[in-house]
């Protein structure tokens, strides 16, 4: 009886250990992703003072992004998958250790889709840093269009609070991305419904490039 008492408090105590552990010595969900990041600024030195693209596979994907704009010093940094809460949990590492002169984002949409309501997107985003940040709508898709009116209201909330604070913008690509039905529009996107295509990427540019510093 002793013999299974000891066991059972050594069986403990590990499990007292690896759940006390620091959060800097698990494995990030996301490593792999900084990993890259942090051989790109290996190999070639950062820009000083960039514009800091963040966010989802929306703008992980986005094609050379550092070559779209006029404006000089784009970094790219989005991670495919990722939430709000995401961006705010790595904002050393993604954005604060480059100085940032603005931080563009585009993220939301996954968070809907994992059952977030749009009260919590909407104070997610409040939670980032306070800089100077451009908030990309988060956008309609024929994938996910049983979202349309969570990110409707998402989206009117960030937009709400963007309004109300110095330095922060709201890029709407919600309205000219949807038909004069209401839906969205098909020819944006990949065959997935979901990912944009070049066109798409094109009607974000357009909409993008008047907020960026």
């Amino acid at each position: 009886m002793a013999s299974l008492t000891h066991r059972a408090l050594l069986a403990l105590t590990l499990l007292l250990s690896a759940a006390l552990q620091p959060v800097s010595a698990q494995v990030d969900p996301w490593q792999a992703e900084l990993n890259r990041f942090i051989a790109d600024d290996q190999a070639t030195t950062p820009p000083n003072a960039p514009i800091v693209f963040v966010g989802s596979s929306s703008i992980r994907l986005w094609p050379n992004l550092d070559h779209v704009f006029s404006n000089p010093g784009i970094l790219n940094r989005g991670f495919g998958g990722s939430q709000l809460a995401d961006a705010e949990r790595l904002a050393d590492l993604l954005v604060l250790r480059y100085r940032p002169r603005q931080v563009v984002i585009y993220a939301g949409d996954n968070d809907l889709a994992e059952g977030l309501l749009p009260a919590q997107v909407a104070a997610d985003f409040v939670s980032l840093p306070k800089l100077a940040i451009a908030f990309i709508a988060i956008k309609p898709s024929p994938a996910r269009a049983h979202l349309m009116a969570a990110a409707r209201d998402a989206n009117m909330r960030i937009r709400r609070f963007a309004e109300s604070e110095d330095g922060i913008a709201y890029i709407d690509v919600f309205t000219p991305m949807l038909d004069r039905y209401g839906n969205a529009r098909s020819e944006l996107f990949g065959p997935d419904g979901l990912h944009l295509n070049t066109a798409g990427y094109a009607l974000w540019a357009e909409q993008v490039a008047p907020f960026l510093r």
